[in-house]
Order: structure tokens, then sequence, then C-alpha cells
């Protein structure tokens, strides 16, 4: 080739890949032709950008961002700045975000399984095709009798997304719609049941708070709404009214919320629930709770004395009585536990010894403290969830298994055999947009669009106090030759036909999501006093991102009562796997800011991004205390195996101090246990 062929074709390569999927096909060499972008499309204007509203998938947190796009593509992504959750700021996932869009190894276009199952072997075929394949093989369930035996397993999706695939599913006969997430607060959920009777995790106004005391909560970095309670801990820290807020975390490991905290206490792994519970002793032992059923709480945890409570968790007895001082007399203030807390065999039950401690202080339901949301937008069963699926598969109850952007065979662990069951599922389509554990075992691959190229909606859970609903709009034309997961759906109901294709009669789920709106602003009464006719409404609703009332919803009352919580509270610390004479350490995990659950593992942006506590790029690492690695002769680099009574994993050395000396840590999913 010529070096000026060369150049051209690297030209247009360039300028190809910036006009998305349609232009980049008629500009791949050696046919390719040089076509001047002198007829731009109508919103096009060259070298000026615009700035679409949309929302951030990347975790399920509900974050508005801005997509600039200038010539057909997109460009940066930004915090959309009106919107309550991230109030303009955005993560480093997000902003990786266009990675996911632009990645080489997005699945292009349809596939059909060549080959045995789970070898990576695939054919590409026409979406005529692959929809004809899957409509045929829903049809035949339902004219055998085995409608339900059909299955549809996605990540966290809420919203008009939700209802769609919900209303799917139950038209062709199915109730099998589950949802399944390795990070998904559902200990959180079922103690904010228990102790406040609210079917929402609540909202921690971190903002307004004075006294932060955090039982692993690594709001900073993975906690929930990572960039909601950072952004509103640097709030809390602004000396208002003259006095900077306080936070101190109580976690075995030194997160990078610990790292900025004004005090770190390093309770011993599997004992916060029993700290917390002996924390609240102390508030009614020393006087601190007036409340008329200020007996009935001493009885209930009279078995949590500080003395106690200090030989098990190597927290010594004063410091105990002097957090529950400073967090009893200063006001207001504000209790959380995440997911260090959370992941031990009793975590809901430390999680509501943490409600208790709002109780007793006076914080639920106060600026400052413990916001109730309301449970009307939850729209997650966490009955349906991945074990019942896997229960099925084995005994042969699976027929057909729908997948989206969710990856069980990766996350789950090796003792559920998730890929053994799977293997006995004849049929397996997957939506999702890269090839993974799970969609590698697939017959069918659709591929859905990423976010920046597909309409939808979301409504925050948790929230902030107050409904939050963000719409999602392509901000560009597809990359690849890739369909919404909505378009997909409804595609299929039209080729299944019958009462499926009568129930889903829109063309488009543009249009879907359209009339769901026009459904929400003909029944709320703020959305009909917000504009005068329903598109100027949707216009609205497009140009800000999303719609929230400017108000904080009034807070109910919430009664917490000893008799309601006491068959909730643990009454010994957890337990760990293994005999600790062959596992002298502990072994725990927590979720990496970069890469979550995996999933922000193929994002270069991300894989090179250094860690904030160890710098380390480009990999996974093992976690030790100087101390235990002079005792074991291992130095920073070695490559060392950790065994537990699970498995065995092996990983460089990384010298950490911020760790105590019985413990050692691995980025990933949670698990705890004794290790050798």
């Amino acid at each position: 080739m010529k070096r000026r062929d060369f150049l051209k074709i690297l030209g247009v390569g360039s300028v190809g890949t910036g006009l998305g999927y349609f232009f980049g096909k008629a500009s791949k060499p050696p046919a390719a032709e040089l076509i001047p972008y002198l007829n731009p499309p109508v919103d096009v204007i060259p070298g000026v950008a615009n700035w679409y509203p949309s929302l951030c998938t990347q975790c399920s947190a509900g974050c508005g961002i801005h997509v600039r796009v200038m010539e057909g593509r997109a460009k940066k992504i930004e915090g959309n700045p009106l919107h309550p959750i991230n109030k303009g700021k955005l993560c480093a996932r997000g902003q990786a975000s266009l990675q996911a869009l632009y990645n080489p190894d997005r699945i292009k276009r349809p596939l059909k399984r060549k080959g045995d199952r789970g070898k990576g072997g695939f054919e590409e075929i026409s979406w005529e095709e692959g929809l004809s394949i899957l409509s045929k093989n829903l049809v035949a369930l339902s004219e055998k009798g085995e409608a339900d035996k059909l299955y549809l397993l996605t990540s966290q999706i809420r919203g008009s997304l939700h209802n769609l695939l919900d209303s799917f599913m139950a038209s062709c006969g199915s109730p099998n719609y589950l949802q399944y997430e390795l990070f998904q607060n559902r200990n959180l959920l079922h103690a904010s049941q228990v102790t406040m009777g609210v079917n929402a995790i609540p909202h921690y106004d971190i903002a307004n708070t004075k006294y932060l005391l955090s039982f692993g909560a690594d709001f900073s970095s993975t906690w929930i709404s990572p960039v909601s309670y950072s952004y509103a801990y640097g709030q809390m820290r602004q000396f208002d009214d003259g006095i900077r807020g306080k936070l101190v975390q109580i976690e075995p490991r030194m997160s990078l919320t610990g790292a900025n905290a004004d005090e770190w206490v390093p309770a011993k792994p599997g004992t916060e629930g029993v700290l917390a519970l002996a924390i609240a002793y102390a508030i009614i032992e020393d006087g601190y709770y007036q409340g008329s059923d200020a007996a009935s709480w001493n009885a209930l945890l009279s078995g949590y004395s500080p003395k106690d409570a200090a030989a098990v968790t190597e927290v010594a007895e004063g410091r105990i009585r002097e957090i529950a001082k400073e967090f009893a007399q200063t006001r207001p203030s504000l209790a959380i536990g995440g997911e260090n807390m959370a992941r031990y065999e009793n975590g809901m039950s430390g999680l509501v010894a943490v409600n208790i401690l709002n109780h007793l202080a006076g914080n639920i339901g106060v600026r400052g403290g413990v916001i109730p949301n309301s449970g009307g937008s939850r729209t997650i069963d966490y009955k349906n969830n991945i074990t019942a699926l896997a229960a099925a598969a084995s005994a042969s109850k699976v027929k057909t298994l729908l997948v989206y952007n969710t990856n069980p065979v990766f996350t789950t662990p090796k003792a559920m055999k998730t890929e053994e069951s799977l293997r006995n599922i004849p049929f397996i389509a997957s939506f999702s947009s890269f090839m993974d554990e799970t969609t590698a075992m697939a017959d069918l691959i659709l591929p859905a669009h990423t976010s920046l190229e597909d309409w939808g909606d979301d409504f925050a859970d948790p929230s902030v106090g107050r409904p939050v609903a963000t719409i999602m709009q392509p901000a560009v034309s597809p990359f690849f030759n890739t369909m919404g997961l909505g378009d997909i759906i409804l595609s299929l109901a039209k080729g299944v036909g019958g009462k499926v294709k009568d129930k889903m009669k829109w063309n488009g789920f543009s249009d879907y999501l359209k009339d769901a709106w026009k459904e929400n602003y003909s029944k709320d009464k703020d959305m009909l006093s917000s504009a005068l006719t329903f598109d100027e409404f949707w216009n609205q609703l497009l140009t800000r991102g999303g719609w929230w009332p400017a108000e904080q919803v009034k807070v109910k009352t919430v009664a917490v009562t000893p008799k309601s919580i006491e068959a909730h509270i643990s009454k010994i610390s957890s337990r760990f796997e293994g005999d600790e004479k062959g596992f002298p350490l502990y072994f725990t995990t927590y979720p990496h800011s970069s890469y979550l659950d995996g999933r922000g593992a193929n994002l270069p942006w991300l894989q090179e991004m250094p860690d904030p506590m160890t710098s380390v790029v480009w990999g996974s690492w093992i976690e030790v205390n100087p101390m235990t690695a002079s005792s074991l002769g291992i130095k920073e680099g070695d490559t060392v195996t950790v065994e537990s009574p699970f498995g065995k994993i092996a990983a460089h050395v990384y010298l950490y101090p911020g760790i105590r000396p019985d413990t050692v840590n691995e980025q990933g999913g949670l698990i705890v246990g004794w290790i050798s």
C-alpha cells in the first residue's frame, strides 16, 4: 500500500468512527471513498458541541449526566448539575462509559452458536434470522404448554423497561422474571423494613449531619451512591454553624472513606454488630437516652456491655463509651452500615443494630439523620434471585433462558455450580453487549445498545428523600449493528404473535416510554402543574434530564420499638468457615471502585487508573499487613496463594499498613472466612 493511500484510509477511519455505524460502515478500507462532510444532519454544526442530558448506568445509583457530542461522536461525559442525586459530579466509572460505547470488543451484530456450548464458537447472522429463531422457540414453548419454563434474568432494572419486561413475560405465560446483582444491598433493605417498616432503603443525610459513625460503609468509593455521598461529605465538612462534621470509620481494613476519616477504628472482623450494640447499651447505661421505653431497651441490650464487647471486638471499653457519648450528644448525628458489616452471616442483624443507634440518638426522620424514602418506586422483587434460577435449572425446569447484562457464571461462588446448572438449559439467548462467561454459554446472541445509544428511564432507589426520575435518551446513533433491549422485546412480541402481540402494541420502545410518561403525567398533580400540555412537559423532561419535585416530601413519623426487633438481634459474633488452627487469618474482600463485580475490567481507562489507596494499576493484589508479611517471610511483589475452605487464589502481595495483622484483603466479591 502506498503511503498516501494509507494516510487517506487512516483519515477516513478517524472521521468515520465519529459519524456512527452507517457512515463507518461506508468508510471501511480498502473500498472506502473520501466523502467530505459538506451536508451534515440538521442538528449537527461542525466544530460545535451538543450536550444531551441522559442517565449513567455504570452502577445502580441513577446519576444524571450530560453527554458532549461533536459531529455525531460522543466526546465527554459530565454530571448533570440539576440532578438531585449527583449534583453535576460524576465518578470515574461514569466517565469511562464512553469506552463501553466505542469498545472494539463489543458484540457488533447478532450471533448464533457454532460448535459446542461454551467454546466461544459463533457465526454472524441477520437480525431477521435471530429474532425468528427466538420467536419460534417461544411459540414452541407455548404450544407444548411449557410457557412457565421460560426464564428471564437481568441486572437490576427499574422504571419503564422493567415494566415492559414484566409485561412481556406475563403475556408469554411466565412468572419467571428474575433480577440478579452481586451488590444489591438486600440486608440493608431488610433492616429498614424490620426497624422502620419502610420497604425502601432510606436517605442518609450526610450533608447536614455533624457526627457520622460508619460501620464499614465505603461511601467515598462504592457504597450505594458514592457520588452523591462524596458530595454530601464535602458539604458536611464545610464548618456550617461553626462546626466541622466528624467522621469515625469502623472497619478492619482502611478503605478510602477510612483514610478520609477523623478516626479509624480497626475492629475485629465479624464483631462490628456487637460493637454497635455495645455503643447503644452505653448510651442507655450512661443516661444519654431519656425515652419512656429506656428500661425496655436496657433489658434488650443488657448482654452487650462495653466491658464484655471490648474483649470480643478488641476496641477498648473507654473508646466505646467515648464514641457513645459523642454520638448521643452531637446533634444531629448519623450511623450507617455498609458492605463490610452486611456481608457477614448475621449482617442484617448488624444493620438493625445501626438503626437502633439512630433511634436512640433521635436521628430518624430529622435533618442530618435517616430520612425514610417512599417505597412506591421499588420494582425489584428480592425473592426472585439467582438461587431460584440455579435450582430450577438443575431440576430441568428451565427450557429457555433469556439473559441481559448480568454474569452469574463469573460472580456466583463455585459452590453454587451455576455453570453446571445452566448447561442443563436447552436454549439460552443473551442480549448482552459484551462477551462474558455467561454470554459465552448462549445459543443465540442478540446484542443490545449501550446506554448512550438507547432510550430509557430510571427511578433512583434509594432516592434523596423525594422521588427522582431520570430520562435516558440516545446521545449518538448506534455505533454497531445492535438494537435497544426494549425494541428487541417488542420485535419478539410481534414474532410470537397472538395475545403477546396484542398486549405489546407499540412500534418501538421510544413510543412505549413516552406513553408510560404520559400516564404518569395524567396521574401526578405536580407534573400537571409544571406545564400546559404533555408535549411541553415531555420537552422539559428531555431538556432537564428527568423529573423531581422542587421540595423534599414531608417525613412521616417512624416508630422503632424493642419488641419489634428483638428477634432480629444476633446473640453472637459472626462465625467463619474453617478451623482456626488450619486457617489462622481472616480473609475479606471488597468491591473495587473501578471494577465493581468485574463489569469495569474491560475498560482501559479504569484498568489504568491508579487505585486510590495503593496506586496499583492493571491487576489484582493481596493486601497484607507488613508485620504479618515479615512473620511469614513475604516481601512486597511476591506471588502468594490464599486458600480457604472454598478454594484458592494466587496474586501479588501488596504490603498495606492500613489493615489488621490478623486479616488479609483482596478486591472482589463480598466473601469472608479463615485462610491459611
